[in-house]
Parts: structure tokens; sequence; C-alpha cells
């Protein structure tokens, strides 16, 4: 099954990914983290887009779809893939399925700018595996270390509020008519992503057609 998570930055997508991606048995394709990665290690792709991630704007379709491309055609993609954070465009849309990358479901996860203003102000990613957490809605068992591999778990850039704000505008003007895109291809599945997680990912898994 491989499926698509939209929604502006801060409605969740992340840890529904990470959640979805344990109960299904496949990977979460987080073009964030992989770029992030690349800009910790100092790669050459990492060089080229830390100043668009520094600054909240999209990173060029061509550095993202050269990432995406690699990642599908690796084997523990076989079963299928959760997708987060590409496509942000209809150009990426188009490309992705040009390439013949079989889509079969795209969950939009709904929630209002301000909700997502004031859940970002307490979003808190792992600096070593990218892991998110929520110091209220999901936070790290012992305050400042990630769960998983014990990690600093801070603040990133990007979540700081005039970044925010930025990325919420970039978002309504350039991702949200994918929405449009999918919803003709009859792949469209809306969820309400202001809600607890647990709620949340009940409706995803329905949506989807996961029965428990």
């Amino acid at each position: 099954m491989n499926i698509i998570l939209l929604g502006a930055p801060g409605a969740g997508k992340g840890t529904q990914g990470e959640m979805i991606s344990k109960r299904l048995g496949i990977p979460t394709i987080s073009t964030g983290n992989m770029l992030r990665e690349a800009i910790k290690n100092q790669t050459a792709l990492g060089m080229q887009v830390k100043k668009y991630m520094d600054e909240g704007a999209l990173v060029p379709d061509e550095l993202v779809l050269d990432i995406v491309a690699e990642r599908v055609t690796q084997p523990d993609c076989s079963k299928g893939f959760i997708m987060d954070g590409v496509p942000r465009t209809v150009p990426q849309a188009e490309a992705i399925d040009a390439k013949g990358v079989r889509i079969d479901h795209v969950v939009s996860l709904e929630v209002d700018d301000e909700a997502i203003a004031s859940r970002m102000s307490g979003r808190r990613v792992c600096t070593k595996c990218g892991a998110s957490y929520h110091i209220v809605n999901n936070p790290t068992k012992v305050e400042g270390i990630c769960d998983s591999c014990g990690g600093e778990v801070a603040t990133r850039k990007d979540d700081e509020p005039a970044t925010v704000l930025n990325r919420l505008k970039v978002y309504h003007e350039t991702t949200e008519v994918l929405k449009d895109y999918y919803a003709k291809q009859g792949k469209l599945r809306l969820v309400c992503g202001d809600q607890p997680i647990e709620d949340a990912q009940a409706d995803i898994l329905k949506t989807i057609g996961v029965t428990e």
C-alpha cells in the first residue's frame, strides 16, 4: 500500500507516519528528514538545500525528486511506503506519476492555521534520528532526550514563529492545491488532524480500508 500524507506544517504528518509505518510494516519516506541528514553530513546536496530549509522555503523540485526516486527503489519499499513531505507541488505530483510510482491513498490531515501555530511552538525534533515530539501532546519520556535513540531533542529553526508563518503561506499557495489534483484521481481522503493522536490514527486507518 503506497500512501501520501498531506497537511500543513505541524499538522501531524511525521507523528502519524511513524505510527502507521509500525502498524502496516512499511517505511515512511520523510523528505524533510532526508534533507536534514544531508545538511548534517555536509553533503553536496545538503549544502544546496540548506538555505531553502533555513528560510522555510520550498526545495527545488529536481533536488527533491532525485532523493525520492532513489528511495522508492530500495528493498524496504517493496511492500509499500508512506510519503511525508513530498509531493509539495502539482509539478512534483505529475513527475511522480510520470515515473510510474503507484499511489493508492492520499490522506490530508486537516488543521486550521491558529491550531498549527500553537502546536508548532511546542514541537521538538530529535537532532540525531529526526523523530518528532510535542511538549504537551507527545512528550519524550525523559525531557530533552529522544525515546528512540537517546539523541538530543530540540526546536528546529523552521519551527520558529516567523518561519512558521512563512511556511503556512507557502503551503496554502503551493501545496494545498494538491488536494484538488488527487481528488480528481479519486485518491484523496480527508481526516481531522485536530484531535488526539490515537483518534487521528484510527480515522486514517479506517479511511484507507485497514481494519483492526
